[in-house]
């Protein structure tokens, strides 16, 4: 076995062989040729997409990149294309098998991916039987992820609208209490505003005091008003820095409520579509030179083992 695999004994068997190995190689061609056409093997287009992320927000430490291929990878996205276009039927595969999803799953990541470039863009690959059917795949995966994600938006804005709707209620009803409660001491009162009737209801009394007409009609109204001022100002004063407090509060809430109510019914895409996917004009599986060249090297290949072996066996 020391010479077996010498090169000049392999050099002379590929001479002396020459006419074997041709027609092994022609052989090997014609069949490769053959069994690699469209009646053997069903041609595949390939159609791609790349897209950048937008208006995501941020929901990890993950870049958006990252975070837009997690979405597209998910088995949602994976399962509306499923229902959206009959792949089961160009696979043969049952619905009714226990297994249907394993299949399709798996069927799913050989022929369509989603990796990220180095320029930070996601690139959709998708290999199908129909050159249309594999664009509108592409297109679809996109729609899908925006979909998803303003699903997902709007799940979180709804949350946020709760809480909000509920804040509203509750500030709603300790206004309208106070407001009740402001106005009644105000027509008990007299007070329609503590902080700028005391000093002109203290500089009127005054002045009518000094002036001597304490009995008069007039200083009796400024008195009552006066004491009215010392009895119940003081809660006038609290209820009323309550009031606008809830006032103050209520607008900001409302604010609050219009901005999320809009950002959770405003219809916008997640994504930018940087090279749009289109029908390809020729198949990009089977590549039939790569079979038919592995097939004439590996023919030529085993026939020259062979035939070493018969030629060794010869000499023993």
């Amino acid at each position: 076995m020391n010479n077996f695999f010498d090169n000049q004994r392999i050099f002379t068997l590929i001479w002396k062989r020459k006419f074997h190995f041709v027609i092994v190689g022609v052989i090997a061609v014609v069949l490769s040729a053959i069994f690699s056409g469209p009646t053997f093997i069903r041609p595949m287009y390939k159609s791609t997409a790349r897209v950048y992320p937008s208006n995501i927000g941020e929901m990890s430490e993950e870049s958006k990149t990252e975070q837009m291929l997690e979405i597209i990878n998910s088995n949602d996205v994976k399962l509306k294309m499923m229902e959206s276009f009959p792949l089961h039927e160009d696979y043969k595969i049952n619905k009714d098998d226990p297994q249907y999803l394993t299949y399709m799953f798996d069927i799913y990541n050989k022929n369509i991916s989603a990796s990220k470039t180095q320029y930070e863009t996601v690139e959709l690959v998708v290999m199908d039987f129909y050159p249309q059917r594999a664009a509108e795949m592409c297109d679809s995966i996109i729609h899908f992820y925006n979909q998803k994600i303003g699903v997902m938006h709007r799940i979180k804005r709804g949350e946020v609208l709760i809480i909000l709707k509920k804040q509203l209620e509750k500030k709603q009803q300790e206004y309208d209490s106070l407001y009740f409660n402001l106005n009644e001491l105000r027509s008990e009162t007299g007070i329609i505003n503590f902080s700028t009737q005391v000093p002109e209801v203290t500089r009127g009394y005054m002045k009518a005091l000094a002036a001597g007409r304490k009995e008069a009609a007039e200083t009796e109204q400024i008195k009552n008003l006066y004491d009215n001022l010392l009895v119940s100002g003081a809660d006038v004063y609290r209820i009323e820095k309550e009031y606008y407090k809830a006032i103050n509060s209520l607008d900001s809430l409302k604010l609050l409520y219009d901005i999320n109510l809009s950002e959770y019914e405003k219809e916008i895409t997640y994504s930018h579509v940087v090279e749009k996917p289109f029908p390809a004009d020729k198949k990009a599986y089977p590549v039939r030179w790569l079979i038919v060249f592995f097939s004439l090297v590996s023919a030529v290949f085993m026939a020259m083992l062979v035939f070493l072996v018969l030629d060794y066996r010869k000499e023993q």
